[in-house]
């Protein structure tokens, strides 16, 4: 179990219904949950050396599963459970999505019953207290043995965890004939919290990644969690910049509804962000209807990858727009640049207020490239830097022609994609 081992005899899955489960091996596994929680940051790892160390005590457990719900811009909730006869802990991920079509489903389950505070629990013993159709899912257990039932949420109070999540879910079942013995629910409870401590860890460690990812960017995200978050410390860095925004886009706000606009940037920014993560770059930030992202020169290709992702693009907004019109919504088309040089990539701002980003004349530099797309009526102009830096991308290269650009000492040859284009075949309707 990585440095987390098991005691003695992790390997014995044999099941005994003569012994309950011991409460004589109660500290040695609350003690290994508070070693694991320690040593790793996977809840899968967790709940597998638990089970394995609760079946080796007598527990005859048949599954365990803990479920909780995420900080997260996609997914709602995470599952894991494990079951006896594949020793494998099976993760299930509830996208939003899903989980709005699923609301019906949900007020039938076992746990929408249990009481937000932790001060009640759900059990079901077949043959007893369990009625066939009462809990879909319980059905999919009795089917494959399930003799008992026991499901419960161990309470998270507000404000000790990122999020608003009640607590862990957790739900075991037995095929133990007759079901659980007193005992082994009493030990099942009790290492609960230490369980949930643990879970709980783990959990907020994941939070925090997500959201520094989400708003930051997978690299910046990184280093600013391994602690670079000092005033001032940046880097230089040899890079690709890309900047791109939507064409007639205050127009288009000025015509649309509150949650309409906010509809068009997202459905926008969708095409985009993702084809410039799928070709390695980094978005580094929005600004309004703006994308500013980079390509390190030190990852080979760069320049290649930066241009392909700009042909995508392209292309992408251009059937967004082309099936918005067609459905009677608001769309338009794209202005990008792209440019090569050094910038300084760090932390930027006041000492309790900073930015992770690029600054320096090169970030200058291609947001006034970009500003040429409209008076040179092309979707994309890149600079002869990039060109230049760019190996064997030039060919797909035509020249525009020297510009004077607002703010920039010297006249600059720019150049597009040979055959790229106009913009009028991108023309905002709304």
């Amino acid at each position: 179990m990585d440095n987390a081992e098991l005691p003695a005899g992790k390997d014995d899955h044999r099941m005994t219904t003569e012994t309950p489960a011991s409460a004589a091996a109660e500290p040695a596994i609350a003690a290994w949950i508070s070693r694991c929680a320690l040593e790793q940051d996977d809840p899968a790892v967790l709940l597998r050396g638990f089970c394995e160390l609760l079946v080796a005590a007598g527990m005859p457990l048949l599954r365990l599963g803990i479920a909780a719900n995420l900080v997260h811009p996609i997914l709602e909730g995470r599952g894991h459970n494990w079951w006896r006869d594949t020793g494998a802990v099976e993760v299930a991920n509830l996208t939003r999505e899903a989980a709005e079509r699923r609301v019906g489903a949900y007020t039938r389950s076992p746990f929408y019953s249990l009481p937000r505070d932790g001060s009640g629990e759900i059990r079901r013993t077949l043959g007893t207290t369990y009625r066939p159709g009462e809990f879909g899912m319980l059905d999919d257990f009795v089917a494959r043995g399930c003799t008992d039932y026991l499901a419960f949420l161990v309470p998270f109070a507000a404000g000790s965890i990122l999020g608003n999540r009640a607590g862990l879910l957790v739900s075991a079942q037995t095929d133990q004939p007759g079901g659980f013995a007193d005992a082994e629910l009493a030990l099942l409870r009790r290492l609960s919290l230490p369980l949930a401590h643990a879970c709980k860890t783990m959990m907020a460690l994941d939070a925090g990644r997500t959201l520094m990812a989400t708003y930051l960017g997978t690299d910046p995200a990184r280093q600013v969690m391994e602690g670079r978050i000092v005033q001032g410390r940046a880097e230089p860095v040899e890079a690709v910049l890309w900047s791109s925004d939507l064409m007639g886009f205050t127009r288009v706000a000025d015509t649309l509804p509150r949650d309409g606009l906010l509809e068009f940037l997202n459905a926008h920014a969708e095409c985009v962000v993702a084809i410039i993560g799928a070709h390695g770059g980094e978005v580094l930030k929005f600004i309004g209807d703006g994308i500013i992202a980079i390509f390190p020169l030190a990852e080979p290709g760069a320049c290649v990858r930066a241009l392909d992702a700009a042909e995508a693009a392209l292309d992408a907004i251009a059937r967004l727009g082309a099936e918005r019109a067609a459905a009677g919504l608001a769309h338009t088309g794209l202005h990008l640049a792209l440019h090569a040089g050094e910038v300084l990539y760090g932390n930027i701002g006041a000492k309790e207020r900073l930015d992770f980003t690029v600054v320096g004349p090169a970030v200058n530099e291609v947001a006034r490239i970009e500003a040429m797309c409209r008076s040179l009526d092309q979707r994309l102009v890149v600079s002869a830097a990039f060109a230049a830096a760019a190996g064997p991308a030039p060919s797909r290269l035509v020249s525009l022609g020297r510009y004077a650009l607002r703010g920039v000492r010297l006249p600059q040859e720019l150049f597009t994609l040979d055959a790229a284009p106009a913009e009028g075949a991108g023309t905002p309707a709304a």
